[in-house]
């Protein structure tokens, strides 16, 4: 079992790091006021080569992996953009690229695997549902069969990056319920226009992750032709899953960098500030031990995601390991970022220390994009044998 790097991925590393070097907090910091896409740290991200390191050589991307993916957003997370981008790597190379590379038609990929490796177009997936929260399969959106395609009617919630996307990964029955067999049975993905007559949304004001906006989105009588199906019709379910598990390799990621982050900035603190007799509070067991725990973890958590993008990038199972790290990273991260707040005291509530930021934003994986309970729920039942709680 070899833990170490190889020279070309310690390499995608540094170009990562030098790239997020180039914007730092204050770009970040300047963004999430004003609640604003980051269009031109993306714009470079993929200029790098970056966005397609997990894509096909043949559309514009490098062919390598997740790990690569994995290592890139630690980079760029820990550079200044914090856990947020990992919902960038979500939205673009997992949501818009992998669906298609794995299961879009040939038409599908020539046309769009090149502009989202190049940055030219962003996309975004909506599954998520008012009356179905974390059961997928319970989706009441609906494409009905109409001439050569469909007709989309319903809701979703939560959806990431609608408003500075071009394409949307939609996830509808195509069959009911009552109809197939089982519950995995009779679903589908389509790939639509975000600007497509009958489809319209509206922000959800929220805490955290401003620069990338998440809306509430309806379809009302939105057709879609024939081709724009990804993958099986009415056997979606499992190829969703494929593009699902992989986002939790990219969201770990993002948790890691932004706890590494949080660290350096309560460390360089703790090391300069001086109370009670002059001695620098970096001294103080109390400043120190949180912090060390907390960094026990998020590495636990970094090497647990390493083995998930690594089995991936091998064709085998992966999904406890993207889980546990996923679980881990958001504790830890999460954690480790108030610590980092407490290491500044006051001078960590106030903005211009950014570690409110990294908080507010690291919050959200504590339940997204699948909550702490469901993955105990899935670790319970898949690898304790024990029986189903819900």
């Amino acid at each position: 079992m070899d833990f170490l790097l190889t020279e070309e991925q310690r390499m995608i590393g540094e170009t990562a790091r030098k790239v997020g070097d180039r914007f730092g907090l204050e770009y970040w910091r300047e963004l999430d006021a004003a609640k604003a896409f980051p269009g031109e740290f993306w714009k470079a991200v993929c200029e790098a080569g970056l966005c397609g390191v997990a894509l096909p050589t043949e559309y514009g991307g490098s062919g390598l992996g997740m790990i690569e993916m994995a290592l890139i957003v630690e980079a760029l997370s820990a550079s200044g953009g914090g856990s947020t981008v990992g919902q960038l790597f979500m939205i673009n190379p997992i949501f818009g690229g992998v669906s298609i590379a794995k299961f879009g038609t040939p038409a599908m990929k020539r046309e769009l695997l090149p502009r989202i490796i190049s940055g030219e177009i962003n996309c975004c997936m909506a599954l998520t549902e008012p009356d179905a929260g974390s059961n997928s399969l319970e989706i009441q959106t609906f494409a009905a069969r109409h001439g050569n395609g469909w007709r989309l009617n319903g809701r979703k919630i939560w959806i990431t990056g609608v408003e500075s996307a071009e394409k949307m990964l939609v996830i509808a029955r195509t069959s009911k319920v009552q109809d197939v067999k089982r519950r995995t049975e009779g679903l589908s993905m389509f790939l639509v226009d975000v600007r497509r007559k009958g489809l319209s949304y509206s922000s959800i004001e929220k805490l955290g992750t401003n620069t990338l906006s998440s809306c509430s989105v309806f379809f009302e009588d939105v057709d879609v032709s024939g081709d724009e199906l990804v993958g099986t019709l009415d056997g979606g379910w499992y190829e969703l899953l494929d593009v699902l598990n992989t986002e939790r390799i990219v969201t770990t990621a993002g948790l890691v960098g932004a706890a590494e982050l949080a660290f350096r900035i309560a460390v360089d603190y703790a090391k300069e500030r001086r109370v009670f007799g002059g001695r620098p509070i970096g001294e103080y067991q109390g400043i120190q031990f949180p912090l060390a725990q907390s960094f026990a973890e998020v590495e636990c958590a970094r090497l647990m995601n390493h083995k998930a993008a690594s089995l991936f990038d091998r064709g085998l199972p992966y999904g406890t390991e993207a889980n546990v790290a996923k679980l881990i990273a958001s504790q830890g991260a999460s954690n480790g970022i108030e610590h980092a707040m407490q290491t500044l005291g006051g001078m960590g509530f106030a903005k211009e220390t950014h570690l409110e930021r990294l908080w507010r934003d690291a919050r959200l994986f504590r339940f997204a994009p699948i909550s702490e309970q469901m993955i105990l729920n899935f670790i319970a039942m898949q690898n304790l044998g024990l029986p189903r709680s819900y």
